[in-house]
């Protein structure tokens, strides 16, 4: 890729024939084995699946001199790539750039920024991740009621006990979001208890509740209901709160409203990429990744193979089999639960809990301007809209990739909204939008949003639309008269936490699991779970294999140093059968 810092070799010019963002390497029938036939014995990895898991897995194991083969059945990066808009171009320009759903990287992503450094670009002092800019503010638009502009970054006012921690949370809440401070309050003390609640109590008492339960949503206000129980879950998981684990959602306001000063926090609150993500991050890091060796094959795994407690060969869908040591299979959980034979669940049977997980749809559209939107320096969140709509204007951030040098060179900005509910009727046509097509969908987004922005001033002009792209994985079923999605995400529903597998077992000493749905310590079905649980199946891999290699560094979420004598207090009250000390009602 163009600017990107590395040595120009005959392999780079080879490499660089390939279509940026396509796969690599594509094999016909056969015995596919991974990198090269004279790797080291038990030194040969084969990454099913090209996604964030699966690269971060390739770019660990490749640094400590693995020979890794990455295959990957559509495009590399997955549902974090970017994608062109077919036809879009003109005149000798690229075209526009669409994308799965705008890209987020909150400052407590710690696994992914790391990886970003190890990335060269030209011109930038710590690679890929000098790509990353903070947004300054956020918008929580409502209809027909006065919206909030919301500034982020690190707050003045620290607390250092309980009383401190509601009171601080509790003025905050109640001041930026217009909300009744009895209500404000309420939820502090919701927050104080989960973020005093110790492991035990997380796992065995709050992942079986739902949010919706937990924060007592019912009894609450109706500024309550749609900004902290509604919003908050289809903003993080795109799931109803009546559905999505309060350990979950509990981690998560952990990190954005009980860490006031950003400690241990790998930058600003809330940040996005200078540019389309496959430029400024997937092209570079395939590069470097091809570069330290790694190879790419286009094939779509169908298949394991057992024998002797191993996995003895993968197989695609053209009939090859790929022969390797050992196998990380970092596909989709809803790809990688039908890889579970029989055989593969009589020796791992907790696998079998992974037809239980719940997957739901979250996904992008990009709605291309002809003149800049001022809605917002940030996200805005459209907290009345059936569809539970987000969005980020590009242009203000994107000084990499100016708009006008892209498609017809009209196009000035790039309204990216990601649509969390697909399962709720709308505004336009009274139809979810599973059961839209795809022109009924983006009439439904754009109506939805004129109806937050225009209530109160003209944000959102009809004769500033030039088009608009809808992520490809969604495509039309005329037949059956709905969509059909090839990107669905994890949903952490309540009580999923015992159904999720970890990377490792020693049952099948080979195989090794790679995705937002492995067990982490983040636990939400994001690039940086997808990157913590490759790093921790890299470790595994370099036990089992006796390596000296360094091990991959893993993270941990932040939790209020000033908090962790109640934490400890709690371990006896919960195995004691008490509830934890502040959760008294209030």
């Amino acid at each position: 890729m163009a600017g990107q810092r590395r040595s120009v070799t005959r392999r780079t010019v080879l490499r660089g024939a390939v279509a940026a963002g396509a796969v690599a390497g594509a094999v016909s029938a056969g015995a596919l084995r991974p990198t090269s036939a004279t790797a080291a014995p038990g030194r040969r990895v084969a990454v099913l699946g090209g996604g964030v898991a699966g690269l971060t897995a390739a770019h660990e194991l490749a640094e400590r001199g693995f020979a890794v083969t990455v295959y990957e059945r559509r495009a590399l990066g997955g549902k974090a790539r970017s994608i062109r808009v077919p036809g879009s171009g003109r005149d000798g320009r690229p075209e526009l750039w669409g994308e799965h759903g705008f890209r987020f990287f909150p400052g407590f992503y710690r696994h992914l920024p790391d990886t970003m450094r190890r990335i060269p670009f030209a011109g930038n002092a710590n690679g890929v991740w000098d790509n990353l800019v903070a947004a300054p503010e956020a918008r929580f638009s409502r209809r027909d009621a006065d919206d909030v502009i919301l500034p982020l970054g690190k707050a003045f006012k620290s607390w250092a006990t309980p009383d401190q921690f509601r009171e601080t949370v509790g003025s905050a809440i109640s001041t930026s979001a217009k909300m009744p401070t009895a209500d404000a309050l309420f939820f502090a003390n919701r927050l104080l208890v989960f973020n005093s609640s110790c492991d035990a109590r997380r796992y065995g008492q709050w992942d079986d509740i739902s949010w919706k339960e937990y924060v007592g949503a019912g009894q609450r206000s109706r500024e309550f209901r749609m900004l902290l129980s509604r919003t908050l879950t289809t903003l993080l998981v795109a799931a109803k709160d009546d559905l999505a684990s309060t350990r979950t959602i509990g981690n998560m306001g952990e990190q954005f409203l009980g860490n006031p000063l950003e400690i241990a926090n790998d930058g600003p609150l809330d940040r996005l990429l200078n540019g389309a993500t496959t430029e400024s991050w997937i092209d570079p890091w395939t590069a470097l990744l091809r570069d330290l060796g790694v190879e790419f094959v286009q094939a779509e795994v169908r298949g394991l193979e057992v024998g002797g407690g191993r996995i003895a060969a993968a197989t695609t869908a053209g009939g090859s089999r790929i022969e390797a040591d050992h196998f990380i299979a970092a596909m989709p959980v809803e790809v990688a639960r039908t890889l579970w034979t029989p055989e593969i669940l009589a020796l791992r049977p907790e696998l079998a809990g992974m037809s239980q997980l719940v997957v739901d749809w979250m996904t992008g559209i990009q709605f291309f301007l002809k003149n800049p939107t001022t809605i917002v320096r940030g996200h805005a969140a459209y907290v009345d809209s059936p569809w539970s709509l987000t969005s980020i204007a590009q242009q203000q951030f994107w000084n990499r990739t100016p708009m006008t040098d892209l498609g017809d060179g009209t196009v000035r900005d790039c309204l990216s909204v990601d649509i969390s509910d697909w399962n709720t009727p709308g505004i336009l046509y009274g139809k979810p939008a599973k059961e839209c097509t795809h022109d009924e969908i983006a009439r439904e987004v754009w109506a939805q949003l004129q109806a937050h922005l225009n209530d109160r001033e003209d944000l959102l002009r009809d004769d500033d639309l030039h088009s608009w792209f809808l992520d490809t994985g969604i495509t039309w079923d005329a037949a059956n008269r709905r969509n059909v999605n090839a990107d669905p995400l994890l949903i952490n529903t309540a009580g999923s936490w015992a159904l999720r597998p970890e990377s490792h077992q020693p049952a099948i000493e080979n195989l090794f699991l790679a995705g937002d749905y492995v067990r982490t310590g983040v636990d939400l079905a994001t690039m940086e779970g997808a990157s913590e649980s490759a790093r921790t199946a890299v470790n595994k891999i370099l036990e089992v294999t006796g390596s000296d290699a360094p091990r991959c560094k893993l993270f941990s979420l932040y939790r209020a140093a000033e908090l962790e004598p109640f934490r400890q207090l709690d371990i006896a009250r919960y195995a004691a059968g008490q509830p934890n000390l502040f959760d008294v009602p209030i």
